[in-house]
């Protein structure tokens, strides 16, 4: 049933969704997580190095004389790991330089850019293969009385963050490929989740539609025995014929009810038989409004067709009338005394005919403009009883215009009417393979 299609589909969707934010958050989380542990590892590793750098620098200045193993002090080295001297006029004093391919880069960068002392910091520099070189820089200070220099030591750590992005790119593969394992697995398992309800609504279809079928007989006896208790010549009492006549009115209501559940309960269990012919769209309508227009004068409302000209379409013509009929007659229960109903077609080409039912009733605000077409839904519910209304109208319509590949809308405003579009198809779907 399309009920429980769509509501599987909604459930699948919804836990889709929640795991693929799960998934989402879960990424970024490790992805972060790592770049924070790779950089701290490398950042105190770079620290560590620019400290004997300094150290050996500091050594230098205090005893300018003397040849040290700078090997001993650079341990920490690696050949990743490059680092520049600077005077406090900028004088290259000592280095051990980068690799050819981003020293000029790396140049450029230390004399514009300046970096607190002892801070770390990664550059990105777009090389000419249009790769991405990421370099680790930190700047350290040396204070010898009067002699002051700076250190620069970075690091190439392109190598690790291009491995941080091949683990990422891993993670976002896994990741999707888990949320597609995870939405087949909750498209079954919303499967079984539903299975109860529909085991409920199987036995209420089948209580209405065995309801209906057994309400039928008695209504229609009881609607005979009131026919005979008028027609009767002894019943003079001008009271006793009034409770006839309601006993009477209440049964035709209790019979439509019936009639209309009977035709839920099929729909539901698809067992609506339909008729596909060529029928007059133009002339229905116009039967419709010479049927309706004594209940309409009742209410002194005008009841205009308009543009009623003929028009062919592909239907079931009882199934049509009974569409037609549902619009009309809402139109006229919810249009005020001395008020207006307009049919007219409005549009019609090779492949469909729109026709419109339009009120000057009391409209329909815009929060129950959704909730219209579904069963038992009634905006105003005490008004609606006293109208005979139960709230299966529209949602009848709606199952006509369903099997028939029809479309409806609405549009309305609290006090100043309603109104109703519907488009029909115009040639049957075996005319339309052809």
């Amino acid at each position: 049933m399309e009920i429980f299609r769509s509501s599987r589909l909604r459930l699948t969707f919804v836990y889709s969704l929640i795991m693929c934010i799960f998934l989402i958050v879960l990424i970024f989380v490790v992805h972060m997580t790592m770049e924070w542990s790779m950089f701290s590892e490398q950042a105190q590793e770079l620290s560590d190095s620019a400290d004997s750098i300094a150290e050996v620098q500091a050594y230098h200045i205090r005893h300018p004389n003397v040849a040290i193993d700078e090997n001993r002090y650079y341990k920490n080295m690696n050949d990743r790991l490059f680092f520049y001297v600077f005077s406090a006029d900028g004088q290259l004093v000592d280095f051990v330089r980068a690799s050819f391919k981003i020293e000029p880069f790396i140049m450029d960068w230390m004399h514009q850019q300046k970096i607190e002392n002892g801070e770390v910091e990664v550059v990105k520099h777009l090389n000419e293969t249009g790769r991405i070189t990421n370099v680790m820089m930190i700047s350290k200070k040396i204070r010898i009385g009067e002699i002051e220099q700076t250190v620069y030591a970075g690091k190439d750590v392109s190598a690790l963050y291009s491995g941080l992005q091949k683990a990422t790119y891993a993670l976002i593969f896994l990741g999707v490929l888990a949320l597609i394992i995870a939405t087949v697995f909750g498209y079954f398992m919303a499967e079984r989740a539903i299975i109860p309800l529909k085991e409920s609504y199987e036995k209420q279809r089948q209580f209405a539609a065995d309801a209906s079928h057994e309400l039928r007989t008695p209504l229609a006896v009881v609607m005979a025995s009131a026919d005979l208790l008028l027609s009767d010549p002894s019943i003079q009492n001008p009271f006793l014929k009034e409770v006839i006549n309601d006993v009477k009115s209440e049964v035709k209501k209790m019979s439509q009810l019936v009639s209309d559940l009977l035709m839920v309960a099929r729909s539901d269990n698809n067992a609506l038989k339909i008729k596909i012919q060529k029928i007059d769209l133009g002339k229905m309508l116009n039967q419709n409004l010479r049927m309706m227009t004594p209940l309409a004068e009742k209410k002194q409302i005008e009841l205009v067709g308009k543009n009623l000209h003929k028009v062919i379409i592909a239907g079931d013509e009882q199934k049509i009338r009974q569409l037609i009929l549902i619009l009309v007659d809402n139109a006229i229960k919810y249009t005020p005394n001395g008020g207006k109903v307009l049919v007219q077609l409005e549009d019609v080409d090779e492949n469909r005919a729109v026709f419109s039912v339009q009120d000057s009733g009391i409209g329909i605000a815009p929060e129950d403009q959704e909730k219209i077409f579904e069963r038992f839904y009634r905006v105003d519910k005490v008004r609606s009883r006293e109208m005979g209304g139960n709230g299966l109208g529209l949602s009848i319509a709606t199952e006509i215009l369903r099997i028939h590949d029809g479309k409806i809308s609405v549009e309305s405003e609290l006090g100043r009417g309603t109104k109703f579009t519907v488009e029909l198809k115009t040639k049957s779907k075996t005319e339309n393979a052809e």
